[in-house]
């Protein structure tokens, strides 16, 4: 198979270089700075073991390749704010022998949140979450870096809505030869929503900096508690703490890269880089459209979309809102609400 990586940043693009570095075919699909930075000097990706150079296809868009082949496996890892574009760029690539990708090729969506999934269903046919528990940074263009070890992650797989297929397992083959644990599971929105809750506490990291205060960390535990309230209420299954945690164990431990500082997560490094958007939309935002949808308040989940949304839109810089500030505003949001 050959694996096409849309969106080969932090995530798409370590997963992209393990691939390639354990033998499998890989193109990368990046724009701008990044894209010609990936072209003229390859693939750098920064991990435990060093810095490895891949010198590997990059492309802006399907035209540079023509009619796509029916073992390609598109990888969807852009943010699920960027997902409708993707997908409809894609989807309507010939695949050699007749019919159009988005009919006849396999969608693997490695995203945050569990939207990404079901924007692509619309369009494609064979569509698989992937669950990304994957410590990344986008470094500079050209160089990404992951420093969990011995794993570099762990990617539990599956079809959507639910199920599995051949190709969920020969994918998750290929991870498992390139430093990631890829279980299939046939019950992958479960893993999807349980990783929606902890990643509830991105927007709190993006606009305040490290979560390494009591003040912090009872915000975290609030807005998380939010996120529970909906989907019990909704009647949403999800992962439990301890079986994520068991399942985990010590496979992804942090190391210390040089060069390759990681200041924060996904949400911290959308402001970090001033893209100007953020994708809290489709996690706060998601437990804000459950709750309004089942009848319960989300006054902090709320807030948070807002406040990420406000910083990206503005270009502020990430961490730059005072705890003490945020407490204030989540005391008033809550008092609001009742």
């Amino acid at each position: 198979m050959r694996y096409i990586v849309i969106g080969a940043g932090a995530v798409g693009g370590v997963i992209g270089g393990r691939l390639a570095g354990s033998g499998h075919e890989v193109v990368l699909v990046a724009r701008g700075a990044h894209h010609e930075a990936l072209r003229d000097h390859g693939l750098r990706l920064r991990v435990p073991q060093g810095e490895l150079t891949h010198r590997l296809p990059v492309v802006d868009g399907p035209a540079a390749l023509g009619e796509l082949r029916p073992d390609d496996v598109l990888l969807l890892a852009v943010k699920t704010q960027d997902s409708v574009a993707a997908l409809r760029t894609w989807g309507p690539v010939p695949v050699r022998g007749g019919g159009t990708a988005a009919e006849r090729l396999p969608l693997f969506c490695a995203q945050n949140g569990v939207e990404g999934k079901r924007l692509a269903l619309r369009l494609f046919r064979r569509v698989h979450g992937v669950c990304v528990w994957l410590p990344s940074t986008y470094v500079e263009p050209g160089v990404v870096s992951a420093a969990g070890s011995p794993l570099t992650g762990i990617l539990h797989l599956g079809r959507h809505p639910h199920g599995t297929d051949e190709t969920t397992r020969l994918v998750a083959a290929d991870l498992e030869k390139s430093h990631f644990e890829a279980p299939v599971v046939a019950d992958i929105a479960r893993w999807q929503y349980a990783k929606l809750l902890s990643n509830l506490g991105n927007a709190l990291e993006a606009v305040t900096g490290p979560v390494d205060s009591e003040e912090a960390a009872a915000l975290l535990r609030q807005v998380r508690a939010e996120g529970v309230a909906v989907l019990d209420a909704a009647g949403i299954a999800y992962v439990s703490t301890e079986e994520q945690q068991k399942v985990r164990g010590d496979k992804v431990t942090l190391v210390p890269l040089d060069g390759a500082p990681r200041g924060g997560g996904s949400s911290w490094q959308s402001l970090n880089r001033g893209t100007g958007t953020i994708e809290a939309d489709y996690l706060n935002g998601e437990i804000a459209l459950l709750g309004r949808l089942h009848g319960v308040p989300t006054p902090l989940n709320e807030l948070f979309q807002h406040l990420a949304n406000t910083f990206a839109r503005e270009r502020r810089a990430p961490g730059s809102m005072p705890v003490g500030e945020l407490v204030r505003l989540a005391h008033e949001a809550v008092v609001n609400t009742r």
